[in-house]
């Protein structure tokens, strides 16, 4: 499985504040099946700094103590880059890691704020789509705006936003109103990846397996491999298919919605 959105970084936001603990965390995506991690931190002007120079930097560490410790986890990265009024000066200044290119597009993973969707959010997108830069809107079903209604998140897909579901809101760890919202958008087929968005050892643990067998008995035996394994190595295509094994047993097939 490869996992698109987690926090294994040391240091450098939410996620584990040391290497020992980042190390940890690694062996658990390992021992749960995951062999590629793509890294990312979040990018929130004003709270937590991260660039993709910084980022590029701290990943290139963590892997070679991935190396040294014999841990068989392949990194990449991008950034969870919150969606703040400073998001076109970063696009600017070339401060946003992307996943990689999909039809010509830039793929970045786009967190709205919990509460609500900010007003003017449609005409960001718009601004980012004629720069070919493609949003991933990271787990929608978090956001209460969302959880009172899935149809607050439908113009973001017509307009041609992905969407990435945190495989814990559809086992319920977060909540009801969260696992309902997180089964309603995927049986809609607006879901695109399913990620960990793992932060810590304890209840935001980097795991799929479980969520695998919940999709495949929602939907069907092809849709957690699309969601957790070919979509995934479709937008991170540059950073995964490098290794051979991976390459070789994945076919090139979009399948990501239209």
């Amino acid at each position: 499985m490869i996992d698109l959105h987690c926090h294994l970084l040391p240091g450098v936001d939410d996620g584990p504040d040391t290497l020992e603990e980042s190390l940890a965390l690694c062996r658990i995506a390992v021992a749960d099946g995951i062999t590629h991690s793509i890294v990312t931190p979040h990018i929130h002007p004003g709270r937590w700094e991260n660039t993709k120079a910084s980022i590029d930097r701290d990943c290139k560490a963590l892997q070679q103590a991935l190396d040294d410790h014999n841990i068989s986890l392949k990194l990449g990265f991008a950034g969870e880059v919150r969606l703040t009024d400073q998001i076109m000066q970063q696009v600017e200044n070339d401060e946003i890691p992307f996943y990689g290119e999909v039809d010509g597009y830039k793929i970045m993973l786009l967190e709205f704020p919990h509460g609500h969707i900010v007003p003017g959010s449609e005409k960001l997108i718009d601004w980012l789509l004629v720069r070919k830069i493609r949003p991933l809107i990271a787990h929608p079903e978090r956001n209460k705006a969302v959880m009172r209604d899935v149809s607050k998140i439908e113009p973001f897909v017509e307009k041609g936003c992905m969407l990435q579901l945190t495989g814990g809101s559809l086992l319920g760890l977060f909540g009801e109103p969260v696992e309902k919202a997180a089964h309603e958008i995927l049986n809609k087929g607006w879901v695109d990846v399913v990620a960990s968005d793992g932060h810590n050892k304890g209840s935001r643990r980097p795991e799929l397996s479980i969520v695998y067998g919940v999709i495949a008995k929602h939907l069907d035996s092809t849709a957690p491999t699309n969601y957790l394994l070919k979509n995934p190595c479709i937008i991170a295509a540059k950073q995964i298919y490098s290794e051979s094994d991976v390459h070789q047993s994945i076919d090139t097939d979009i399948h990501l919605h239209d």
